[in-house]
C-alpha cells in the first residue's frame, strides 16, 4: 500500500465527485479530489427534500423553497401543480452548493487540489498513475493510485478514454442565464414558482425553465438540437416575462447526458459516475440527486474493491443504481421519446398535468425517488387517460 499515493482519485468535484470523495474518506480511504477551478454547470440547482435527509446536507443551503410549478403549453395554456403538504422544491446556488460539498470532503480528510485531468498513465508491474496539469500555468502532475473514479462531467475525458462507448452518450446542450429578479412581474414572473415550458419555439426536443434562487433566478433553456439558439430563447423568455432589464449575474453552457453508460468500469482501475456515466434524468433532466446518490453507489463499490482487491466488484456500483433508479429512468426516457416530439403533443402532455392523479403521484416520486407503489388503482386511471391523449381519443379543453 505504501507505493501508492492515493488509494482513490477522484476526478470532478460535483455532487457526484464531492460525494464518492466524502464517504471514502469518512471510511478512512487516502483520497484525492481533484477539480477544475471557475466553471459551474448550468444548473436549474432543484433537489427534493430526500436529498438533504439522505446525504446529509443543511437546509441552510437552499436559497428558496417553491411550492408549485406551472407547466405552459405551446398554446400557453398554464397548468399549476401545487406541492400540496407533503413537501417542497428546494434551490440551491451551485456555486455555494458544490463548494460546500468539496469543502466537506476535505473536512473528513480528502486531500483537494486544483487541476485537470490529462491522461492515466500504465505500465506492468506499476501503480497506476493519474497526470494532470495544474492551473498555475500548466504544469503537469502525477499521482498513483489504485483506483480512479470519473466525475469529470458529460464529456468526461476519463470515461471517453477508458470506457467503450462513452464518446458516444446521446446529450441534450443546456444554457441558463442567471439573474437578479423581483418577486414578480406584471407579464407572470413568479419568484415563488417553478415554470417549465413545453413549447417548440422555445425548445423543440426538450423544455424551457424559469427556476427561482430566492433573490436571482434561473433562465435557461435545453435542446438536443444544434441548430437551435438556446441564447435566443433564453432571451424570448426574458422579454416576454419582463425580465430583459434584470441584471444577468452569470452565463453558463454545457451538454447535459439523458441515457446512463452500459457499463461504468473498465474492469481494472477506472469507475465513472454522475453525469460522465450518464446519469441525469430523462425528460426531466434532473440531475443532483442521482449524481450523489452514483457517487455513493461508487464509492461502496470503490471501498469492496479496496478490500478485495477484486475488479469485478465496480461493476456494483452501476448495477445497484439501476436497481434503484432504472425503472424511473425507463419511464421518463418513454414520455421524452413520447411527448416531446411535437407541439401537439406537448399541448396534450401538459393537459395531462392538469389530472389529480398525475400531480401526486408526480409529487409523491419526486419527493421519495421511487414509483408510489400503494396506489395501483391510481396508476391504473393514469395509464388509461395517458394512452386517450397519446391516441386522440381525449378532447382538448377549449
Amino acid at each position: 500500500m505504501s507505493n501508492y499515493d492515493f488509494d482513490v482519485v477522484v476526478v470532478g468535484g460535483g455532487p457526484c465527485g464531492s460525494t464518492a470523495a466524502w464517504d471514502l474518506a469518512k471510511a478512512g480511504r487516502r483520497v484525492l479530489l481533484l477539480d477544475r477551478a471557475g466553471r459551474i454547470k448550468p444548473c436549474g440547482g432543484a433537489v427534493p427534500p430526500k436529498l438533504l435527509e439522505e446525504f446529509d446536507v443543511p437546509t441552510s443551503l437552499l436559497v428558496a423553497q417553491a411550492r408549485s410549478a406551472r407547466m405552459i403549453a405551446p398554446s400557453d395554456r398554464k397548468v399549476d401543480m401545487p406541492v400540496g403538504a407533503i413537501g417542497f422544491v428546494g434551490m440551491v446556488d451551485r456555486d455555494i452548493f458544490d463548494e460546500w460539498l468539496r469543502s466537506r470532503a476535505e473536512k473528513a480528510g480528502a486531500v483537494r487540489r486544483t487541476g485537470t485531468f490529462d491522461h492515466i498513465e500504465r505500465a506492468s508491474g506499476r501503480p497506476t498513475y493519474v497526470c494532470y496539469r495544474d492551473g498555475r500555468g500548466g504544469a503537469t502532475h502525477r499521482v498513483s493510485t489504485r483506483l480512479v473514479i470519473g466525475a469529470d462531467g458529460a464529456r468526461s475525458a476519463v470515461a471517453r478514454q477508458n470506457i467503450d462507448g462513452a464518446d458516444r452518450m446521446p446529450c441534450v446542450f443546456a444554457y441558463h442565464e442567471v439573474i437578479k429578479s423581483p418577486p414578480s412581474t406584471e407579464q407572470g414572473f413568479d419568484a415563488s414558482r417553478c415554470d417549465v415550458f413545453y413549447q417548440g419555439k422555445l425548445s423543440p426536443d426538450f423544455y424551457a425553465w424559469i427556476f427561482p434562487h430566492g433573490d436571482t433566478s434561473s433562465v435557461g433553456v435545453g435542446s438536443a438540437n444544434k441548430g437551435f439558439s438556446l441564447r435566443g430563447a433564453v432571451s424570448q423568455m426574458r422579454g416576454d416575462l419582463g425580465l430583459e432589464e434584470c441584471e444577468t449575474v452569470r452565463c453558463e453552457g454545457a451538454p447535459i447526458p439523458l441515457k446512463p453508460l452500459k457499463r461504468w468500469d473498465n474492469g481494472r482501475d477506472v469507475l465513472v459516475a454522475g453525469d460522465a456515466a450518464g446519469v441525469v434524468a430523462p425528460a426531466s433532466g434532473e440531475g443532483i440527486y442521482y449524481a450523489m446518490s452514483a457517487g455513493r453507489t461508487s464509492a461502496q463499490a470503490a471501498e469492496r474493491f479496496l478490500e478485495t482487491g477484486n475488479a469485478k466488484a465496480l461493476a456494483g456500483a452501476r448495477r445497484k443504481f439501476m436497481k434503484s433508479h432504472g425503472r424511473v429512468f425507463w419511464i421518463l426516457r418513454m414520455m421524452q421519446y413520447f411527448w416531446y416530439s411535437s407541439d401537439k403533443r406537448r399541448e396534450r402532455f401538459v393537459d395531462m398535468c392538469a389530472d389529480r392523479d398525475v400531480q401526486r403521484l408526480t409529487w409523491q416520486a419526486y419527493m421519495h425517488k421511487r414509483l408510489v407503489r400503494a396506489q395501483p388503482l391510481a396508476h391504473v386511471r393514469i395509464f388509461v387517460k395517458d394512452m386517450a391523449h397519446l391516441l386522440g381519443l381525449k378532447a382538448m379543453p377549449q
